[in-house]
């Protein structure tokens, strides 16, 4: 099959090959002497040293249907930025530095004016936490999405000393629930969003000025997802188990950082979620369980430890806010949303 007869079918070879100087320009600009070249463009090769038993930590995770919002508003860095970040706060858990990151896009048609400000983005993040995009894949499949449609997805890895671990082996009864807060909705409910604004019907209500947003529904909705590594990575020592606040939210994550027998108390009047959260439960009527469940109603991010090293990582995170405290397991419950 000729390249005419292939861009007849919706893969254009030409404009693919015209788009890898670009990526490998917003790439290189996150490599360090880490990254090795040796010619070969079918993998990316990094150099490990400085650790004596290394441990690798990967993860996986996409943006979900936030990527119907840029698409609307035909704003792309920000998803980029969303991409890395959610993925180095998944390592973090673990107490690891990332290392690299891959990025896979699979799109219906090859667009620039799409794939290079997701890849700017990338490379804004990458940069800030520390982590070289290593590589990737730009696919075409035509037939797949519609019109501007398109996915995709991360995978970073990260590198911690074995005996630096951290899981959730050292949590007690007593010890401190550390919350820090969210930049708003990150990447997780956009679904139930989309529904309660009716978005997809009507997206000219992302231009809308909501009351208590101070700019419009869409600009609330592209905020990018807060990157912790930064803030947490020179008091992992401190911490005996970190939970980042995704899907499922307070409910459905801090169970995964609890050892058995142990549930913990949330005291809700300790943060007041940003105005997003309670318009979207207004506008939908969505109940505050539901809410808790589905959104990190302001809590992006929680460590737990020890009382006396709680309170001097707040004093060295500024934005840290006590939100609770580990307690013996009563029932079959794991997290108890508290108010006074």
């Amino acid at each position: 099959m000729s390249a005419k007869a292939y861009r007849a079918a919706g893969v254009d070879l030409e404009a693919a090959d015209s788009m890898k100087e670009n990526i490998v320009a917003f790439a290189s600009l996150t490599h360090g002497p880490d990254v090795l070249k040796n010619g070969n463009s079918f993998a990316g090769l990094y150099r490990l040293s400085g650790y004596k038993k290394p441990v690798l930590i990967s993860s996986t995770d996409g943006v979900g249907t936030k990527l119907k919002i840029a698409s609307f508003l035909g704003h792309y860095e920000s998803i980029g930025v969303d991409l890395v970040n959610l993925n180095v706060n998944d390592i973090i858990t673990c107490g690891g530095k990332p290392l690299f990151f891959l990025d896979y896009i699979s799109v219906g048609v090859l667009d620039p004016q799409v794939i290079e400000p997701l890849l700017r983005g990338m490379a804004w993040a990458c940069r800030d936490s520390g982590t070289a995009l290593i590589g990737g894949e730009t696919a075409q499949a035509p037939g797949m999405y519609m019109g501007k449609n398109f996915d995709l997805a991360g995978t970073i890895v990260g590198v911690v000393e074995e005996s630096d671990i951290i899981g959730n082996t050292n949590v007690v009864n007593g010890d401190v629930l550390l919350g820090l807060p969210s930049s708003g909705l990150h990447t997780n409910g956009y679904s139930l969003v989309r529904k309660v604004f009716d978005i997809d019907r009507n997206p000219k209500v992302l231009y809308e000025r909501r009351d208590g947003l101070g700019h419009t529904l869409g600009e609330e909705l592209l905020n990018t997802h807060r990157c912790y590594y930064r803030e947490l990575a020179s008091h992992y020592s401190r911490i005996k188990a970190i939970a980042h606040i995704s899907g499922g939210g307070l409910i459905d994550n801090l169970p995964r950082v609890l050892p058995e027998g142990l549930a913990c108390v949330v005291n809700l009047d300790t943060w007041e979620p940003s105005p997003i959260f309670s318009l979207i439960q207004s506008t939908g009527s969505v109940d505050s369980s539901e809410m808790y469940r589905v959104f990190n109603m302001g809590i992006g991010m929680v460590l737990i430890a020890e009382f006396r090293q709680a309170a001097l990582l707040q004093k060295e995170i500024p934005d840290a806010i006590v939100i609770g405290q580990v307690i013996e397991q009563k029932d079959e419950k794991r997290v108890i949303l508290n108010r006074v």
